[in-house]
């Protein structure tokens, strides 16, 4: 019912800078939380930042050079990311609750994730 879209991703040299998209599409009302995880090969999926309606929270790794916001009026989410390291290197998701009305009519809140996007950052 709720479809995330990642975007933004690439290759970038160390200290360069990538904007991560992510786009939801439905029935959407409102995406009511957003946020970014990572997954570097062989290790587990980690919170990079979330965002809600208060302030927006960040890992301790990222803090300082990236930015999490979002588009209400175009149900997007991005993350802003500068001054990238070779750890930073990963695939970036998506993970958004979105408040959306489903192919029955009534409304319900989809905890949606997108399909991934490879960030690589050389060195």
């Amino acid at each position: 019912q709720v479809q995330l879209v990642e975007s933004g991703g690439g290759l970038v040299q160390v200290g360069g800078s990538l904007r991560l998209s992510c786009a939801a599409s439905g029935s959407i009302v409102r995406i009511k939380n957003g946020g970014w995880y990572r997954q570097a090969p062989g290790k587990e999926r980690e919170l990079v930042a979330r965002i809600t309606e208060g302030a927006p929270t960040y890992a301790d790794s990222v803090k300082g050079r990236f930015t999490i916001s979002r588009d209400n009026a175009k149900n997007t989410v991005y993350l802003q990311m500068t001054s990238l390291k070779p750890a930073d290197t990963a695939v970036y998701y998506c993970n958004c609750n979105v408040y959306a009305r489903s192919s029955d009519g009534y409304y319900r809140t989809y905890d949606s994730w997108g399909q991934g996007t490879q960030v690589t950052v050389s060195s």
